[in-house]
């Protein structure tokens, strides 16, 4: 009798402790919570039918069996692609892209309801298709040549394309660049040279113009040397002239007698420095 009240509170602990265990299992079996984390988004469905609500990162509770949390990433992907084409000049181009891109937050439980539960899946359906047909819509508009001397206008069309068709599923392009152009062989043999062609046309006119510009120098030079000289000459002619005047006035003064001439002609009388009649 003694021992009774004790085997009665064993095992009501030992209940407890089953019945705890029980309804834990039951709640990690069932998971009634969901986590949804930063650059996530939640679509909820009841038995398989998404909500209209898009839940954000935090915890929500949903209904064991008959409810589910489709988690979705919002963060932004990175994807390449490549595919072949005709230029406006029906030459072969073979372009190889890259994008950055991620789903629309307000938008997840459209994508999720029309492509998918995983960005994966929209860029095997929606991405890929696009970035092709983009490319070869605008690469038909430009010559080859053109493709290569205006990549930025090519690249901006076909983002601009791009954007569109992603944007009406949901997805949004971030960025968008063009890794590589090729070409055949054969083109690139005769683009590399044209290139040189113009290139050595550029360097034989830029050595026309030193040449010229160096004759030009060379005239301009012998011009100034020649008034150089002329100048000299006239100065020389000038103080040669003087000094035949200097000269020739000496040798007057040599020959001088020392008498002044007796008579002049006009009006004005010499006068007779002898004092003689």
């Amino acid at each position: 009798m003694g021992f009774e009240p004790s085997r009665s509170a064993g095992n009501t602990a030992v209940r407890l402790i089953v019945t705890v265990a029980v309804v834990a299992g039951a709640l990690v079996l069932l998971n009634p919570v969901s986590v949804i984390s930063a650059g996530e988004r939640g679509v909820k469905t009841t038995f398989g039918k998404p909500d209209d609500q898009v839940y954000g990162p935090g915890i929500h509770f949903k209904v064991p069996l008959a409810q589910r949390m489709h988690v979705m990433d919002v963060r932004i992907q990175k994807g390449e692609g490549e595919g072949n084409a005709a230029s406006r000049d029906l030459q072969s181009v073979h372009t190889r892209i890259a994008i950055n891109y991620h789903l629309d937050p307000g938008r997840v439980v459209d994508v999720f309801r029309n492509i998918g539960p995983t960005t994966e899946v929209a860029a095997e359906r929606i991405i890929v298709p696009a970035v092709q047909e983009a490319v070869k819509a605008i690469t038909a508009r430009f010559t080859a040549e053109e493709l290569i001397t205006r990549r930025t206008e090519v690249r901006n069309e076909i983002g601009e394309l791009l954007k569109e068709k992603m944007g009406r599923h949901g997805l949004v392009l971030d960025e968008f660049a063009i890794v590589d152009f090729a070409f055949s062989r054969a083109f690139s043999e005769a683009i590399e040279a044209k290139v040189r062609a113009e290139q050595e046309k550029l360097k034989a006119e830029r050595d026309l113009l030193r040449i010229e510009v160096e004759a030009k120098q060379k005239v301009t030079s012998a011009r100034a040397e020649a008034e150089a000289l002329a100048l000299q000459r006239q100065q020389i002619t000038s103080d040669l002239l003087a000094l035949r005047r200097v000269e020739n006035e000496r040798e007057a003064i040599r020959k001088w007698d020392g008498k002044l001439p007796n008579v002049t002609s006009g009006a004005v009388p010499f006068i007779n420095v002898d004092g003689k009649n």
